[in-house]
Order: structure tokens, then sequence, then C-alpha cells
């Protein structure tokens, strides 16, 4: 069977960087070419600093395709594999994108389930679509384990208090406005049981997000340290919402909402 696909992190991004390292170039060799028989020195100055700009442009290219090809898969791991799931659990992955945390996390499941929920936009991931996303969970053998909704995470499609784990990675600071990003936040805490727990990796606003939930008395937030595995580099925050946490074999993960 095929490998499953997880895109190109920021499609835009990769491109626009490309077209700026190709015009330093071309604006290096050019102004070189001007100035070389009038100020031979300035001339290769110049060069010198469009080949560095250049340089700088394809590296951070590099990172980004090698951080979508392959760091992003060694983070899913580690945020996923540190929850310790016992299998009964609903998860939701908030802006799920292409099924990564997704579908690693069906992969723990027994009884439970794995739950997308994404707007769906291929300028924050390259061929962002619901159909992408259910080829991957079947490439993976966890199709029957997954559900995919299309839905706005500042207003979900979800029961107060029906998901026992919020996962959300690189998703949250595409909402530009604060108002917006704090209702996603309070809507995290809405759809999770007490007790339940969220991890939630960004390069943006990730202290913001941690004082939105410490205003609703939640515990043991923690933000993390810079992870380099994602490029940008992520920081990882990890919270519990108040309230006794729901023992597997009571059936937290029995009912999808």
């Amino acid at each position: 069977m095929t490998k499953p696909d997880y895109g190109l992190d920021a499609p835009p991004v990769v491109r626009n960087l490309i077209v700026a390292g190709a015009c330093c170039l071309v604006a290096g060799f050019v102004g070189f070419g001007l100035l070389a028989g009038i100020q031979p020195a300035l001339a290769v100055g110049v060069l010198i600093a469009m080949l560095f700009s250049v340089l700088c442009f394809l590296v951070t290219v590099a990172a980004m395709a090698w951080s979508s090809r392959r760091g992003k898969l060694r983070l899913r791991e580690r945020l996923v594999d540190s929850l310790g799931l016992q299998g009964s659990e609903v998860v939701l992955d908030v802006g799920c994108g292409r099924g990564l945390l997704l579908n690693y996390a069906a992969k723990k499941l027994s009884s439970g389930k794995a739950i997308g929920l994404d707007l769906w936009q291929t300028e924050d991931l390259s061929g962002n679509a619901l159909e992408v996303t259910l080829s991957n969970a079947r490439r993976e053998n966890v199709v029957d384990k997954v559900e995919v909704r299309s839905g706005d995470m500042r207003k979900m499609p979800f029961p107060d208090e029906s998901v026992d784990i919020v996962l959300s990675n690189i998703a949250v600071h595409n909402i530009v406005d604060q108002t917006g990003r704090e209702q996603a936040i309070r809507e995290i805490s809405r759809v999770l049981r007490p007790g339940g727990r969220a991890v939630i990796a960004d390069f943006r606003h990730v202290e913001e997000y941690a004082s939105i939930l410490k205003s609703l008395h939640w515990s043991s937030v923690e933000v993390s340290a810079r992870n380099f595995l994602i490029f940008p580099p992520v920081r990882v925050l990890r919270g519990t919402k108040p309230g006794p946490r729901a023992r597997a074999d009571q059936g937290s993960g029995s009912e999808t909402p």
C-alpha cells in the first residue's frame, strides 16, 4: 500500500522564499556586472551579499522541507506517545490537516475514536482536503477509528464535555485576531471532559493560549522550550481541565460526539 503523505507546510511561504532567492541571485550578478568596471571592490561586496542572502533562503527552504517530510512525523510520535492513551478515549485533533496527529492517535486506540476538525485551507498545507485526510487514514489502516468533520475551531460542532483529549499542531496561530484565538482555546476547554487533557504545539502565541487556560482555572498548564523538529521551531503547551478524569473502564470513550 502507498505510504501516507502529510503534505508540505505553508507552501506559499516556501514558494516565496524560492522566488526571493532567485531574485537575489539575479540581482547579485547584475549588480556585479554593472559595478565591476567602475568599483571592483564594491561589485564583489554586492555579489557576496546577494549570494549570502540566497544561501539563507535555501537553508530556510531546506529546513521547512525536512520539517514537512521528517521532523513533524517524529514530533507527532513524541506528542501522542507522551499521553499514555489507554485505548478507549475520544481524541480530537483541532486543525487536523491531512491527519498527521489524527492517524497516529488512532493507532493507539481500541474502542475509542479519533476525530479530526479542519477548514481545509491549502495555503496552510499543500493538498489539504477532507478526502486526502481519509485517504491517509486508509493508508495508515486506521480509517475505521477515524471521523473527519469540516468546521471552525472557534465554534466547534461538538457537545460540551464530549472528548477526552484535544491535540493541535501549528493550527491555532492561523486565526489572525486575538479574539478569534481566544474563542478557539475556550472551545477546546468547552468540549473537553473534566480531567481531560490538551496538547497544543505552535510557533506563535503559545503563552497567550496558556494564559487563557489559566484564566479558566486549568491545572498543570506548562509550556515547553522550543522544539526544533519542526521549522519554525514550536513550543508545546500541555494542560489539564479541572475535574476528576474519567476512568477508561467507565467507558469515557464509548460515545462519539
